[in-house]
């Protein structure tokens, strides 16, 4: 894979932003299919596994929820883990995720992963040039195991131009209810644009393969890019229905009840909408 400016990394172009009410309507329909392929996981014991990677406000959990937000939370799982502890540090590097594979009628959707080493690791100092480069070995390696064993692996990259990750930062730092998702190593990324892009070129690299190849998605439009990769991931299961589960629903024999409660417990008063 050649070298390529962060901008270059589109599946699809458009001129103005979409709409709110386009991205719900489409997005609707994307998460009916999404509940299908999730049934089709079940019924067949299969084990999803998605990767979501990218800088900083690229839009990974925006995009992990609108695939998660109607899916069994039982059957599908969010993993984001913190940084390793001191235990995890003396560990073989892949050794933390594992316990966080999907098991068989089970989606894991990671926010980052063990793909931490390439980027935030290696630019920021907090690992050594040797300990990437045996990562960059052994990662082929390593998926190839988790595919030969059944596990169905998908990687995506999200990319984001700086210009708009400025805008991001700058509105979590505005945002108390954002203020969260930013850290201080956030801000010192900003100063690293750069290096981050040589550092992901590295990467995928040595990364794509055929057997676990990569995927980049434009997120500059995040409502484009979510819908942009859940299409392309839809469009990995091309037939995926499986018969439906018929549930009888007779009707009450009697008139419904009324919530009651014997004793001094009661329901608290209910919330007083305030005047706008």
């Amino acid at each position: 894979m050649s070298k390529h400016h962060e901008s270059t990394h589109s599946n699809i172009h458009s001129s103005e932003p979409i709409s709110k009410q386009d991205y719900a309507d489409q997005l609707a329909v994307m998460q009916v299919e999404l509940n299908t392929l999730a049934r089709w996981v079940k019924y067949y014991n299969k084990r999803l596994l998605i990767i979501f990677e990218g800088r900083d406000t690229a839009g990974k959990g925006g995009v992990i929820n609108a695939i998660s937000a109607t899916l069994n939370p039982r059957q599908c799982r969010v993993v984001a883990l913190d940084k390793p502890n001191e235990i995890e540090k003396g560990q073989w590097y892949f050794q933390r995720y594992v316990p966080h594979l999907p098991a068989a009628g089970s989606i894991v959707l990671m926010d980052r992963s063990w793909y931490n080493r390439a980027g935030v690791e290696k630019v920021m100092g907090y690992c050594s040039a040797d300990e990437v480069q045996h990562f960059l070995k052994q990662t082929p390696v390593f998926e190839k195991l988790l595919i030969d064993d059944g596990i169905l692996l998908f990687k995506y990259w999200l990319t984001v131009d700086q210009v708009e990750q400025e805008h991001r930062l700058f509105d979590r730092l505005q945002d108390p209810l954002k203020r969260w998702k930013l850290s201080p190593v956030d801000l010192l990324a900003r100063h690293r644009y750069a290096e981050y892009g040589q550092a992901r070129d590295e990467m995928l690299q040595a990364t794509h393969a055929k057997h676990a190849p990569w995927t980049l998605v434009n997120f500059n439009d995040q409502r484009l890019g979510r819908l942009t990769l859940i299409r392309h991931l839809l469009a990995q299961f091309p037939d995926c229905s499986v018969p439906d589960e018929w549930m009888d629903f007779p009707p009450l024999k009697g008139q419904p009840a009324v919530e009651s409660f014997d004793g001094p417990l009661q329901p608290i008063q209910p919330y007083k909408l305030h005047a706008r």
